[in-house]
């Protein structure tokens, strides 16, 4: 299969296909460099950092040189210490540069390094340092120590600087020669994309858009309506092959539908024919005339049309006479319906108007025997009020006569005890009647003391009096305190008396307020049931309301209807059609204005409609 025959989408990928595989290759070039840059970055990066460790380590050679030389001439213990700790710090860098290095020559030169301070500790450094130990080898020690024996040890550490300075330096051109690369191969797999961009483009233009170009203008001119157009199908298998060869088939589909549309334009002439003529005859159907029907001759095809439409206006001429003489019929009848509600009406209300009139005295009657119900319970209440009352009074009567008891009591007791100061009064006089006389033995010696028997028998004497007098008066007291017991007494039984006429009055009340409820709720009963009366009179009257308003409503219908059936022409006499009862006068609707006047709700307190009554006219 050649290029020209490949699907599109198989073209488009070949050729995305291409600049993909050269921006592959050229990335995969790019990527290879760029691991080379990476790669030596990385060596400089560790080159830095072991250079680093060098300097440090000369340095580090330096300090402990100098801590040495401190020691040999001042003989301090402290510079002894920090010669050992700088010792220790220059092999701590040593093994950690060696640990860093990857490069086995960098290592081999720091190796020898540590071998050559070694060998400087062990032949210098410790000799001379132990010398200043003894007071007889100090001196030689400190001449000694004036001279530099740490040449060969610095040039060996200057061989490792210097050599990994070359290494840094090599390390940098490396970098410089593949960024270069880099950039060679970005600028040369950019160019040949492009080139390769360019070619594709062209390559795509050929097999695709030319052709696509060619069928557009093919296509704009079918859907114009120009079906000469060109449409050769050429030997392609792909896309555009496809549409060309269906472009071949809608160019004879175009074809096809002229010549139909040409056979439709010659229907649609006989067609019109018959929509004219039934147009016009239902312009005249439109107008009123059921008379006029089809005569005209149709093509074959709507004979059958011509035949039902004939049809239809006959039976519609039929329907309508049927209708003119129904509706005469009709309003023969609801006027005669009209009459009769008329007679209800007027019978109906004279109805409403005597149960008011019966309704009325009944409710004043009602209110009467209410009010005398009232009178009675307010009767009975304050009855009850006078009966607590008494009561009442009983209760402080008896309160009263034990209070006497109590107090007579306590009279007999303060008699007991006059009685004990009497003779207590008595028995002193006695003593003092003794003292004298006991006095008048002792002469002289016992004047003063007889002087005081006399007093003290006067002051009994004077004691016997004041006990005869409360005694006295005590005996009246108790004789007022029986009057009084006696005539409480008698209250009582007067009160006693008034509860029990009170309570005779009470009964007699609670009778007739028995009787008054039972009357009135006799009443209310004969309430109830006059309301339901007049409840079903006011049904009634809108019963009879309603009809004689569907009465008038159908009349005004009939009359109506036979008006839109006199305006249609049918063939028959027009007397037939609109002709008018009458046997009967014109109704008059003011009669019927003016409702049933409904009872007043005060007259009537049960007209309300019981519980679970729907108030439905129909139950009547």
């Amino acid at each position: 299969m050649t290029f020209r025959n490949w699907p599109i989408a198989r073209k488009l990928s070949a050729a995305f296909a291409v600049l993909i595989v050269i921006l592959t290759l050229q990335a995969l070039f790019v990527l290879q460099n760029f691991g080379a840059v990476q790669t030596a970055i990385g060596q400089r990066g560790r080159g830095f950092a072991v250079m680093a460790l060098v300097l440090k380590i000369e340095n580090a050679l330096l300090i402990q040189a100098s801590d040495m030389r401190g020691a040999l001439l001042a003989n301090d213990p402290r510079f002894r210490a920090g010669y050992d700790r700088d010792g220790r710090a220059l092999d701590a860098l040593i093994d950690s540069a060696i640990a860093t290095t990857v490069r086995p020559v960098t290592k081999q030169r720091l190796d020898d390094t540590r071998t050559a301070i070694r060998e400087w500790r062990s032949t210098v450094a410790e000799p001379l340092l132990a010398m200043t130990m003894h007071p007889q080898t100090r001196y030689e020690a400190q001449r000694l120590g004036g001279v530099d024996r740490l040449g060969p040890v610095r040039a060996r550490v200057r061989v490792l600087v210097q050599g990994q300075e070359a290494r840094l330096n090599e390390l940098t051109t490396d970098i410089a020669g593949a960024t270069l690369r880099m950039k060679a191969a970005l600028w040369t797999g950019a160019g040949t994309a492009v080139i390769a961009a360019l070619v594709l483009a062209w390559i795509l233009t050929i097999a695709i858009a030319r052709p696509v170009q060619v069928l557009t203008g093919t296509v704009k001119r079918l859907s114009q309506g120009d079906f000469d157009a060109d449409c050769r199908a050429e030997d392609r298998s792909d896309e555009i092959g496809d549409l060309q060869r269906a472009l071949v088939v809608f160019r004879e589909a175009g074809l096809a539908k002229q010549q139909a549309e040409r056979a439709a334009a010659e229907n649609d002439a006989a067609q019109k024919q018959v929509v004219d003529t039934i147009s016009a005859n239902l312009s005249q159907l439109a107008r009123g005339d059921l008379t006029s029907s089809i005569t005209a001759h149709f093509p074959p095809a709507y004979a059958a049309l011509k035949a039902h439409y004939n049809d239809a206006v006959a039976r519609l001429r039929g329907l309508i006479g049927s209708v003119s003489d129904s509706a005469m019929a009709i309003r023969t009848g609801s006027d005669e319906i009209a009459q009769a509600s008329e007679d209800l009406a007027r019978r109906t209300e004279s109805n409403a108007a005597s149960l008011e009139e019966t309704s009325n005295s009944i409710s004043r009657m009602d209110e009467r025997i209410r009010a005398t119900a009232e009178a009675s319970s307010r009767t009975v209440t304050r009855a009850d009020q006078a009966i607590a009352t008494v009561n009442g009074g009983r209760a402080v009567a008896d309160e009263a006569v034990q209070a006497m008891g109590r107090v007579s009591e306590s009279a007999k007791g303060i008699d007991s005890v006059i009685e004990g100061l009497d003779k207590i009064a008595f028995q002193t006089r006695v003593l003092a009647m003794n003292a004298a006389v006991e006095a008048g033995r002792a002469g002289d010696a016992g004047r003063g003391f007889a002087v005081v028997a006399d007093l003290v028998s006067a002051l009994a004497m004077r004691s016997e009096e004041e006990a005869k007098r409360a005694r006295e008066q005590l005996t009246a007291t108790q004789s007022d305190i029986i009057t009084a017991v006696g005539a409480v007494q008698k209250v009582d039984g007067a009160l006693s008396n008034i509860s029990g006429d009170v309570a005779q009055v009470h009964d007699l009340l609670a009778t007739m307020a028995a009787d008054n409820q039972a009357q009135a709720s006799a009443i209310s009963q004969v309430t109830t049931a006059i309301g339901s009366m007049d409840r079903a009179t006011q049904q009634n009257a809108a019963m009879v309301e309603e009809t004689s308003a569907a009465a008038r409503n159908l009349a005004s219908e009939v009359g109506s209807l036979a008006d839109k059936a006199a305006q249609f022409n049918t063939g028959a006499p027009m007397g037939r059609s609109t002709s008018r009862p009458s046997a009967r006068p014109p109704l008059v609707p003011a009669d019927f204005d003016r409702p049933v006047r409904p009872l007043p709700a005060a007259a009537v307190p049960a007209l309300s409609p019981a519980a679970g009554d729907d108030g439905d006219w129909t139950e009547f």
